[in-house]
């Protein structure tokens, strides 16, 4: 019983493994896919398309160590965006996680429990912006994704883990 518990906890480690390598290494890649595609692949939500995939696929310690980490990898290995905006980005992604672990009991919806933390999440990104902008301490446009880019990634992201939750509870 043991060893087969073992075999089970050896597989899922591999698994959180190879999903952080995988965003780590899409990560890396961006800013070359961003250049090769000439669209703003930022405009995709790329950091919070992680952090739902972490989210669903490994376990809630691993979400946010991807929520801490992942701006400032891409800080360090693309110098973008900028070391106080990775911080910024950072502090958005562990409300957005902390959200949804404190509503998804009391709303029962995954849907709406990740609809609802990401746009109160990306409220608190966009006042803490507006701060640092009016105080000069980020030199950045308030709004750099469109709007309706961010609504449809909202959309999305909520369909998805509300499909992945609906298939694995069947």
């Amino acid at each position: 019983m043991e060893k087969a518990l073992s075999v089970i906890d050896i597989k899922s480690k591999i698994k959180t493994y190879l999903i952080d390598f995988s965003l780590l290494l899409s990560i890396y890649f961006l800013p070359a896919l961003s250049h090769l595609f000439a669209f703003p692949i930022y405009y995709l939500d790329p950091m919070r398309i992680a952090l739902v995939v972490a989210l669903i696929h490994t376990s809630k310690k691993n979400a946010y160590i991807i929520a801490i980490t992942l701006p400032l990898f891409s800080f360090l290995i693309s110098s973008h965006p900028q070391i106080l905006k990775s911080f910024l980005l950072s502090t958005e992604l562990i409300i957005n996680l902390g959200l949804f672990f404190f509503l998804k009991d009391k709303l029962k919806n995954v849907f709406a429990t990740l609809f609802i933390s990401i746009v109160i999440s990306k409220v608190i990104y966009y006042f803490l912006k507006f701060v640092l902008i009016y105080f000069a301490l980020l030199n950045d446009k308030l709004f750099s994704t469109p709007f309706y880019f961010q609504l449809i990634s909202v959309f999305v992201l909520s369909t998805y883990i509300y499909l992945v939750n609906r298939a694995s509870n069947e």
